[in-house]
């Protein structure tokens, strides 16, 4: 009798224990699929589950920006080349390819209608109009912006001008450290901004991730005695929600995603799956606010991530 009843009471400890160890799991799921439900909310897209993968060819290895044309199509560059890919995103291949410049570090794509504006790493813009129609004449233009490293532009479509985000900083000195900009380019006057138009600050960025509780990677100071989050934000890609006119800012070098309002006030952060996310460098809102990420393929095939956009 005692033995049934030893055994009787092992089982009952392994349900409870088993209950238990359900509950916590159970717990723990919820927990990550409410927070990102409440990142959704917030941004609008699941970044951890893609609509749709595409996976580009080798040609596009070094894909460094993109932008929508119309439903079916987009317009891309990698990094090395002075060419213009334009991709059909229904049959997954590419349409037609045209050399607009000699080698280069092509960062940024953007276009205005019938026009390409397209981005190299030193702030000097080429500009091609009426690609459509064949035209593949480019003009640059020395915009002369103070970073020597620049990856980020979109159109503004709100004030009709291109936004330049800088990767690096703006100059020497302890006061450029923690700071990164956003130019504006006058599209009739084919000038900078004197000032930036939007400031970050990367202590501000680094205070709202601590707040939020966002798992940065840390490192110990000089001292060794306090750790600190580390955030390199160097925007890789830039694009302006056609909805709520949000800044939607990429940091390829943090695997992370932010949301900015217009006068660079941080409302989200968001860590993105490295394998995933391997090298984010193209972003690019679809007509109806669908978003478009492209990735390098340093570690594998170079990828086109469509995530649909839910209000």
């Amino acid at each position: 009798m005692k033995q049934v009843l030893y055994h009787c009471g092992m089982k009952r400890i392994s349900v409870i224990g088993f209950l238990s160890s359900f509950l916590l799991v159970a717990i723990s799921l919820h927990s990550c699929i409410s927070s990102n439900q409440s990142f959704v909310d917030v941004t609008g897209y699941d970044f951890t589950m893609p609509d749709k993968i595409l996976v580009l060819p080798d040609t596009l290895r070094e894909i460094s920006g993109l932008t929508f044309l119309d439903n079916q199509t987009i317009a891309c560059v990698q990094d090395e080349n002075g060419i213009v890919f334009t991709y059909n995103l229904e049959k997954n291949e590419i349409d037609h390819q045209f050399v607009f410049h000699g080698n280069g570090d092509y960062e940024g794509l953007t276009n205005i209608g019938d026009t390409l504006y397209i981005l190299q790493s030193d702030g000097v813009l080429f500009q091609i109009a009426g690609f459509s129609a064949g035209n593949c004449a480019s003009i640059s233009y020395q915009t002369n912006i103070p970073s020597g490293n620049n990856e980020g532009l979109c159109y503004d479509a709100a004030n009709h001008q291109l936004l330049i985000a800088c990767k690096g900083k703006l100059g020497k000195g302890s006061e450029f450290k923690d700071k990164r900009a956003v130019f504006a380019f006058d599209i009739e006057k084919h000038t900078l901004s004197p000032e930036p138009v939007i400031e970050f600050d990367l202590q501000e960025i680094k205070q709202f991730c601590t707040d939020h509780r966002i798992d940065l990677p840390v490192r110990s100071k000089k001292n060794g005695s306090i750790e600190e989050p580390v955030i390199k934000f160097r925007p890789s890609a830039i694009a302006i929600h056609p909805e709520t006119g949000k800044l939607f800012v990429l940091s390829a070098a943090d695997h992370m995603f932010f949301i900015f309002s217009r006068d660079g006030k941080i409302e989200h952060a968001e860590l993105l799956d490295p394998a995933l996310f391997n090298k984010a460098e193209g972003i690019s809102f679809m007509n109806n606010a669908d978003l478009l990420i492209s990735n390098e393929g340093q570690e594998g095939k170079p990828k086109l991530l469509l995530f649909q956009y839910s209000r």
